[in-house]
């Protein structure tokens, strides 16, 4: 079984800031000055939406980082194994059944996104949410580049994509 038919996906869920840096600290640094090549969302073709539950694929020179929530604090970062261009158009099960999908991969949705391409990284933050909520430890992954930064957030069972200076309630913490 895989995740929303995603082939290749196997999501590895990690609570907590030192699990997530523990297991992808040291790799994440490691993009550092690499260029982004692309940004792939998992697109609704029915409803020409961003699918916000499926993983976020930030493609630096082929070197993929796959990063993906759900529920309040789950956080799954994974390397290497999605085929974005591989995987055109899918659906995640029976087309008669009220919740299917009709699903694919693009990189050029979000102008927002799509202007980040051929930029380098110049920082990569874990960020803590401390804001006296439900929400506090959820970790979100930051890339930050020249002019601009995106992060990938919990948005209470998927995900969200915020641009520019991170909400004041974030702890950073940059990854070397």
């Amino acid at each position: 079984m895989s995740y929303f038919d995603i082939e290749g996906y196997r999501p590895e869920w990690l609570n907590g800031r030192h699990a997530v840096a523990a297991a992808h600290g040291r790799r994440l640094g490691a993009l550092v000055g690499c260029r982004l090549d692309r940004v792939w969302l998992v697109w609704d073709r029915g409803a020409d939406e961003w699918f916000a539950d499926g993983p976020v694929l930030f493609d630096f020179g082929g070197e993929q980082v796959e990063v993906n929530h759900q529920k309040f604090s789950d956080l799954s970062i994974t390397w290497n194994t999605v085929d974005p261009v591989g995987q055109a158009t899918w659906s995640n099960g029976d087309d008669d059944a009220p919740y299917t999908f009709h699903l694919g991969w693009r990189h050029d949705a979000l102008p927002e996104l799509a202007v980040l391409e051929g930029q380098r990284l110049t920082a990569v933050e874990l960020l803590e949410w401390a804001g006296g909520d439900v929400a506090d430890g959820m970790v979100a992954v930051s890339f930050v580049f020249a002019d601009e930064r995106v992060t990938i957030s919990n948005a209470l069972d998927e995900n969200a994509l915020e641009l520019g200076t991170p909400h004041q309630s974030y702890r950073r913490h940059p990854l070397h």
